[in-house]
């Protein structure tokens, strides 16, 4: 994604750019050249290896505003209040999974293609996957 933790890497063009909203103008910019348009100023859905990277760029923004600087951790924490709250047992790798099942379940319920429900489930499939794996 990017070279350090302040910058990021246009998926289409490899350009670095100091900022996320930099670096996805590049992007949408290649797709505006590309020509592909579903109307005046709404580029077609990216491509997979372009959802990665943004999913990428938005955990690791997200993660510098509300979280840590290595990036999103608040499932745990969240995990740990619903259960002090409900008394249940809920797993980190099973907030992720909730927070997927929601992002798809958005994603599905517009006809109209709904980027960030997209990204978000991408991202928090990648969390969970990396909770799951850590046996949290």
């Amino acid at each position: 994604m990017s070279k350090n933790a302040d910058s990021y890497i246009c998926a289409t063009c490899g350009v670095e750019h100091d900022t996320l909203l930099k670096t996805m103008a590049c992007f949408n910019s290649h797709e505006a050249q590309a020509g592909e348009f579903v109307e005046e100023g709404q580029p077609y859905p990216p491509k997979a290896p372009e959802l990665l990277g943004r999913a990428a760029a938005l955990m690791h923004e997200r993660g510098k505003a509300y979280d840590e600087p290595q990036g999103e951790r608040s499932m745990g924490k969240t995990v740990a209040a619903f259960n002090a709250i409900t008394g249940r047992d809920l797993t980190e790798s099973e907030g992720w999974l909730f927070m997927t099942t929601l992002k798809s379940v958005r994603g599905f319920t517009r006809e109209e293609w709904h980027q960030d429900s997209f990204e978000d489930l991408i991202a928090y499939a990648a969390l969970m996957a990396e909770a799951k794996g850590s046996g949290r």
